[in-house]
């Protein structure tokens, strides 16, 4: 491979043989340092191609040969006991890691629970340093600065149904030019069949060469070799071996993609290979984070099935790329991934409404099972999404359990359930910030509780926001719920200028609960 260098200046290589697709197929070897995963920061460009080294300290000392020294000389002499003083401490410090090493293991499954959260991430820079991982990349370029959004997906051979084509289609028809230019999308042909993986890279280079000119979908593969075993696995919640083998894979699949994606974007997307996106799902992503922007989170959700939808910050990916590895035949993905989130200390799910993502395959990718899973809160265009400006919520009725009002309002998973809604009983928005609203629709019931929805009310907008700023003192009834939704555009129009409030008001009284399930509101450009 030539030259061996420190791999903090990795030398550039050819690229490796050409396939017949008018690409390369290119390799990129990392060895990583202690405690860092493998990522595209080691990767170094040149002419277009991308080369790889692989540093190994003994063949970079012997492609660099030590000095001779002259006999006699006595700075020869202080220079071999020097380095004699050093390899000895390097032998010590390296018995005292085994040593270390060699203590008792603890249950990985313990250690998820809250007493042992506080040993996982220390354990997890350990596990980095035992990953020399090769990652061929088959079919693209790195971008030289880094995007907003990488999007990720790992793919693998299906008994039935082949749903990735659709699936990038998907992904930039569904994007502007100026949205495609701040995205990135990664897919890793995971499959262990090598023919398979370059049948598929071969399909989608034909398809979709015009994205992957500009650097906008990388193929990359890492070859089996570098897997941890897959055999002989725990089979926890007595799941069949088969299963346990396609899951553990499945989380060691991703904890490479994640690995690689590090340092493409400011925020990485995880999905699955059978998804239709809404249209502008980007900028909807832009706007969600502008909502949360100076708060602490660790996962952003855009969809409530499985892996698809969830957005992380790029800089977490080395620990979620560690942290499946560490416990890769324990559990299924999304299990882990709930588990990570409560490692980072957000307790709550925060889910956007509506979806943004939703699944399209009808077999899955193990054994080919039909699978007919759908979000029933996808919204197919994401320019669409509502604003709801920052403000408090109150109501008149009794909150049952932990069904609070900002449930209905917020991205908090869950919705308001009221007891006993009467006439005269009121549900209200009180803004921090007055505001133009253009549009409302609020939707109540569900469809567990089909009679808890509002029977009879109104939607009125208020002004002259009260001292206490519960409520407001003056409002005007602009429309009437309809089988308990309420919807009405151009607002604006009947009540000119700024309001404080939004408010619902039971005309009825109804013997059912009420049930909330969303208000959204939209407002005027710049307010």
């Amino acid at each position: 491979m030539g030259q061996r260098m420190p791999v903090d200046a990795p030398p550039l290589r050819e690229a490796g043989e050409d396939l017949g697709w008018g690409f390369a197929e290119q390799e990129t070897r990392l060895w990583p340092a202690l405690g860092k995963l493998p990522g595209p920061s080691t990767l170094v460009r040149q002419r277009g191609l991308l080369a790889a080294a692989a540093v190994h300290p003994t063949r970079r000392a012997a492609a660099h040969p030590a000095s001779v020294c002259q006999p006699g000389a006595m700075r020869c002499s202080l220079k071999r006991f020097l380095m004699a003083v050093l390899a000895a401490s390097f032998l010590l410090l390296l018995l005292f890691l085994l040593h270390g090493g060699s203590q008792q293991e603890q249950d990985p499954l313990e250690m998820l629970q809250p007493g042992g959260a506080q040993h996982i991430l220390r354990d997890m820079d350990d596990l980095s340093a035992l990953h020399n991982v090769s990652y061929h990349l088959l079919a693209g370029s790195l971008a030289p600065r880094k995007k907003f959004l990488a999007v990720g997906l790992a793919s693998v051979q299906r008994p039935r149904g082949y749903y990735l084509p659709d699936t990038l289609q998907s992904l930039f028809k569904q994007s502007t030019e100026e949205e495609l230019q701040e995205m990135v999308v990664v897919v890793h042909l995971a499959d262990a069949d090598p023919m398979w993986n370059m049948r598929v890279a071969a399909n989608i280079i034909r398809k979709f060469a015009h994205h992957i000119l500009l650097g906008r979908l990388l193929l990359i593969h890492v070859p089996h070799e570098f897997y941890p075993t897959l055999e002989g696995l725990k089979r926890n919640y007595n799941d069949p071996e088969e299963r346990v083998r396609f899951r553990s894979k499945q989380n060691v699949d991703y904890a490479f993609l994640l690995a690689f994606a590090a340092n493409l974007s400011s925020y990485y997307l995880m999905i699955e290979d059978d998804v239709w996106c809404a249209k502008s799902f980007l900028t909807a992503i832009r706007k969600a984070l502008a909502s949360r922007e100076g708060s602490n989170w660790a996962t952003l959700e855009f969809s409530k099935l499985g892996y698809i939808g969830k957005l992380y910050r790029s800089s977490d990916l080395p620990r979620l790329a560690r942290f499946l590895l560490l416990f890769y035949q324990e559990m299924p993905c999304d299990w882990l991934l709930v588990h990570f989130r409560l490692l980072l200390t957000q307790k709550d799910v925060i889910r956007f409404k509506p979806s943004l993502f939703q699944h399209m395959g009808l077999y899955s990718s193990f054994q080919g099972t039909i699978n007919r899973l759908e979000d029933d809160e996808f919204q197919a265009d994401a320019l669409d999404l509502p604003d709801n400006p920052p403000a408090a919520l109150f109501t008149s009725m009794s909150v049952f359990e932990n069904y609070e009002p900002l449930k209905a309002y917020s991205t908090a998973e869950g919705y308001f359930w009221g007891k006993d809604p009467a006439a005269g009983s009121v549900f209200s928005v009180v803004f921090h910030q007055p505001a133009r609203i253009t549009r409302v629709r609020v939707r109540t019931g569900s469809d567990e509780r089909r009679g808890d929805f509002l029977h009879a009310g109104v939607l009125e907008l208020g002004r002259q926001r009260r001292a206490d700023g519960r409520d407001c003192s003056a409002y005007t009834t602009v429309g009437t719920f309809e089988k308990g939704t309420f919807e009405q555009r151009g607002l604006e129009r009947g009540v000119p200028g700024p309001v404080e409030c939004v408010r619902i008001r039971v005309t009825q009284d109804q013997s059912e609960w009420l049930i909330i399930q969303s208000i959204d509101i939209w407002t005027a450009a710049g307010t």
